[in-house]
């Protein structure tokens, strides 16, 4: 019994190592609160906090602090903005070029979380495994960003839990092109002037 118990050690040992999904998880679950960081979005509109789901999305929030510790957001821009559906920033810089952005993540969507208003998630292009720095907050129930049987999702990270009225006011500004942006970008250009973490209270 003892043989057989020790195999099943070792085997459960070697299919968490090698998979790095898994791993992280095992990992996050063990930290319980701790698993869950917060960081403060500093914005020309204001601030708000968004709590980070580590122990949900391990590898895309262990990605998005990354690039957090490495100042990747200072000076960017929220440069897609669609009243009732989402902003969306962290990739271009002031000047309207897009930031070298060379970490990528896999895509969590099927973590059990919904793009629910509030909700923070990861912006990705048409590949599925594409996302990199660029996040969105809902600003409405957007359940057709949800994974299902047939496709990927967009995968939910966080959620606001201070300062919606900064992402609202954001949300509601009128919009249209500017530079390389055809359509959505804020008339007045809203600027991440940086992103940083802060203590759980």
């Amino acid at each position: 019994m003892k043989r057989l118990l020790l195999g099943i050690i070792l085997v459960s040992a070697v299919l968490v190592g090698s998979n790095p999904a898994a791993a992280a998880k095992s990992s996050a679950a063990k930290g319980g609160a701790a698993s869950r960081p917060l960081v403060e979005v500093h914005t020309s509109m204001g601030n708000f906090t968004i709590e980070l789901f580590a122990d949900r999305a391990p590898l895309t929030v262990a990605n998005f602090l990354k690039y957090v510790d490495r100042g990747q957001y200072t000076n960017t821009l929220f440069q897609r903005v669609v009243a009732n559906f989402v902003i969306q920033g962290g990739g271009y810089d002031t000047n309207y070029h897009l930031k070298p952005a060379p970490l990528k993540t896999f895509n969590e969507s099927g973590n059990g979380l919904t793009n629910q208003r509030g909700t923070v998630g990861l912006a990705r292009g048409a590949a599925p495994h594409s996302g990199d720095c660029q996040f969105y907050v809902n600003l409405y129930d957007n359940s057709e960003l949800d994974p299902s049987a047939a496709r990927w999702g967009y995968a939910v990270f966080g959620r606001v839990v201070q300062g919606m009225d900064v992402v609202d006011a954001i949300g509601n500004l009128p919009t249209s092109s500017k530079g390389p942006f055809k359509r959505d970008f804020p008339v007045t250009p809203v600027i991440i002037k940086r992103i940083v973490r802060v203590k759980s209270p």
